[in-house]
């Protein structure tokens, strides 16, 4: 029988989801794999050559939790690509050499969906009449071009042959998904906090013989999110440990270590990257020169062992345990003495301050350029792990009464919302 899938292609996590035609109910596909098994996959990708008996050029691919699985089993060996999402907007993204072979963004975004269909064996439905697919408002990037990567997203799907696409902006597909509940007609805003992008979208619903009819009001974005909470905790826990702020000696002169060599912090996997340029030759020279030696080499050591991960891991772990209490220890052995420190929260959110600026910036475009107060809007519905983070919470309880907050579905949301549009009669009317 002909079926209809959601499809939540996310910085940081994908989610496929699909309605059951006897219930109506909407569930996630799981995805089995050499790390186990999983409603949701990470979205990242890993290549590898294969044994000398599958040919010369031959390359595999793991998707997922299998691909981090791959490359910290084989760092030296593995190519290692996390949160493709972000390089679909970047016209100055073409391709990338893995193994000797160019990967199109088209080919990146094929294998992993094809991956994933793999790992879905028979979860997966033999025929998929219809994809709906998730898109933000605004993607992330310093110069992204939205039609670009809508442009390469239905080029990789239509090489999978799926026949009907249709996209939808992801916090409307959270509003879907939400709207379920609503018991009265309601304007409602919703904030989705992804990895890479924070996105809003103000909709009417209303229910008409009933049958949910929703009116939009309008829509904004920003390119900030959780990812970028990170690097604000690695840039201040981790990067004055290993050298950042300190100097190195060229002749007479005692210079600045170049801020961009901190810059590879900003995402874990671009360490294993990082590892094979010159840049990091010259780093490595740079230890005998430096007048704090010790920190530099602390920061080759992270590159050498492939630390970037468990770093990752550190940092989200800091992270989620400041969003429950106002005082939580980092804890990152391969720093040595530096690696356990106590954070406290309100240090944290001074660290993302502007951050968290640009996003409630982006509250106010939407507002005001639907010229909506505060007042009008019946329910706000957050999304997204960064919803998490209280300082976020409170950015809305400023402006909303907290009977009007509600929030949850952190990470099926939108893959949900989207498969109760894919199987709704009126799909062009949420399709963007």
């Amino acid at each position: 029988m002909a079926r209809a899938l959601g499809l939540d292609f996310g910085t940081t996590n994908t989610v496929i989801a699909t309605v059951e035609p006897q219930s109506g109910a909407t569930r996630s596909l799981r995805f089995s794999s050499t790390a186990g098994a999983t409603d949701t996959a990470r979205t990242a990708l890993a290549f590898m050559k294969q044994p000398a008996a599958a040919g010369p050029a031959a390359v595999g691919a793991e998707a997922g939790q299998a691909a981090i699985r791959l490359f910290i089993d084989h760092p030296g060996e593995c190519r290692f690509l996390q949160s493709i999402k972000t390089f679909a907007a970047s016209a100055a993204f073409q391709a990338t050499i893995i193994h000797g072979r160019r990967h199109s963004y088209e080919d990146l975004m094929e294998t992993f969906l094809r991956r994933l269909r793999d790992y879905a064996g028979d979860e997966w439905p033999g025929e998929v009449s219809r994809l709906v697919v998730g898109r933000p408002v605004r993607f992330a990037g310093g110069n992204p071009d939205d039609g670009l990567a809508v442009k390469r997203y239905r080029a990789a799907l239509d090489r999978i042959g799926f026949a009907e696409v249709h996209f939808v902006l992801e916090p409307v597909a959270a509003a879907y998904w939400f709207a379920q509940r609503l018991t009265r007609d309601a304007t409602v805003l919703v904030a989705d906090f992804g990895g890479g992008t924070t996105d809003y979208s103000l909709i009417r619903f209303e229910r008409e013989a009933g049958q949910l009819r929703a009116i939009p009001i309008g829509h904004s974005g920003v390119g900030v999110a959780g990812d970028q909470f990170d690097y604000r905790l690695i840039d201040n826990l981790v990067a004055p440990e290993i050298g950042k702020g300190s100097h190195f000696r060229s002749f007479d002169k005692l210079l600045d270590l170049p801020a961009g060599y901190f810059n590879n912090f900003s995402r874990w996997n671009q360490l294993s990257v990082f590892k094979t340029t010159r840049q990091f030759t010259y780093l490595q020279e740079l230890v005998r020169l430096a007048t704090e030696p010790e920190k530099l080499q602390l920061f080759v050591n992270l590159v050498d062992y492939d630390e970037g991960y468990p770093l990752y891991q550190a940092i989200s772990a800091t992270k989620m345990a400041l969003s429950l209490a106002q005082e939580a220890e980092f804890v990152f052995p391969p720093l040595g003495d530096a690696g356990r420190k106590s954070v406290r929260r309100s240090d944290f959110e001074a660290w993302i301050v502007d951050d968290l600026a640009r996003i409630e910036n982006a509250l106010d475009e939407v507002l005001a350029k639907t010229n909506t107060p505060a007042a009008a809007i019946d329910q706000v519905f957050l999304t997204g792990g960064t919803s998490l983070v209280p300082a976020v919470r409170r950015m809305f309880e400023r402006r909303f009464d907290v009977s009007r907050i509600e929030s949850g579905g952190e990470l099926l949301s939108i893959a949900h919302g989207l498969a109760l549009i894919s199987v709704s009669d009126d799909v062009s009317r949420w399709a963007v």
